[in-house]
């Protein structure tokens, strides 16, 4: 398997690289562009995602993650990195962000609320659970999280949330927009593929459960079945309920 990087800007980056060294994997802090020429495959955490831009265009980082992307090269965005992924993103400040792109699909930057309005809740992930085993079902923490508007048809969705029938869909100082004619089973898109590039609305780094981290790992390899076997051995052995179990940072159990 291949050098897993981990953009190390701001963030929770220290939290990636402990849920991989759970998983028998070392992850390497990434934070100029010359770094992204030793790696193989790349997780952008979560975090503020206006202040991770501001680092990335000082560091000139954003040609040589474009570049890293358009070779198709296995990248993972979580939260702050979903926004950095995708094509288009709206509810940003005054000014926008830059993106990175590559992911066909339209982000609201802060679709569930602000800080004092982060959840946890229990997502149905059929895809991960067919792939990685255990629960049917994923703790999904939001803090300040955004959700995926709307996809293109090659991107894969593989977890939803349902949402009010009064939730904004879209804001800004000029206006906000409400699904007026909602029903309470409408649903909004907090995980999505598309070829190599996997991105969640959430933070699986914060939980003991490291089926994301194994299921992103597995898209990363090229050492066939034989490596996705052993990570899964270890994914099983890190994310069970063993009380012994010692982490390494405080993590959601």
């Amino acid at each position: 398997m291949g050098v897993v990087g981990v953009l190390a800007l701001q963030g929770s980056f220290n939290e990636h690289i402990a849920a991989l060294r759970r998983l028998g994997v070392k992850g390497v802090e990434i934070r100029k562009p010359e770094q992204l020429q030793t790696i193989s495959s790349l997780i952008i955490p979560g975090g503020e995602s206006t202040t991770m831009a501001k680092l990335a265009e000082f560091h000139n980082l954003f040609p040589a993650l474009r570049e890293f992307v358009q070779m198709g090269k296995p990248v993972w965005g979580t939260c702050a990195g979903l926004i950095f992924l995708a094509n288009k993103a709206v509810g940003q400040k005054e000014g926008g962000q830059e993106l990175v792109g590559g992911l066909d699909c339209t982000v609201h930057r802060n679709y569930f609320g602000s800080q004092i309005q982060s959840f946890e809740a229990e997502l149905v992930v059929p895809e991960l659970a067919s792939k990685e085993g255990g629960p049917e079902t994923f703790r999904g923490v939001f803090i300040r999280a955004p959700a995926v508007l709307d996809v293109g048809p090659e991107v894969e969705v593989l977890a939803d949330y349902p949402i009010p029938s009064n939730k904004v869909l879209y804001s800004s100082s000029a206006v906000e927009i409400e699904e007026e004619s909602a029903v309470p089973e409408k649903k909004v898109i907090v995980a999505v593929k598309q070829g190599k590039l996997l991105g969640t609305a959430f933070h699986p780094e914060l939980t003991a459960d490291t089926r994301w981290h194994s299921y992103f790992l597995k898209m990363a390899s090229d050492l066939g079945e034989e490596t996705s076997n052993a990570v899964v051995a270890v994914s099983d052995a890190a994310s069970s309920s063993d009380p012994q179990t010692i982490y390494d940072l405080p993590i959601f159990r």
